[in-house]
């Protein structure tokens, strides 16, 4: 299921390091963790979705990109956004 509007408005001002800001690292993660997480559920119940896991595999790999990013230019922020998001158990 994709993510509805309200979902997005919700993730984004949870994560928002300005009153503007709608791309920052934090916003971008959050975003992809919560369509990982509804994908991740879909693919349980349709186990030969194909299609749908090569999304999933290319959202991990952007948003451990991201991730790296973060963790290389702040990592105070890094630090706190997996904690927030409940990432890297």
């Amino acid at each position: 299921m994709a993510l509805t509007q309200e979902r997005k408005t919700q993730l984004i001002e949870a994560h928002k390091t300005h009153e503007s800001d709608t791309g920052s690292p934090e916003v971008q993660i959050a975003i992809l963790t919560e369509n990982i997480v509804n994908l991740t559920d879909h693919l349980r119940t349709h186990k030969k979705d194909h299609h749908s896991r090569r999304g999933l595999l290319k959202m991990v790999g952007q948003r451990r990109k991201l991730l790296a990013y973060l963790k290389n230019k702040d990592v105070k922020r890094y630090s706190a956004l997996i904690e927030k998001l409940g990432l890297r158990r």
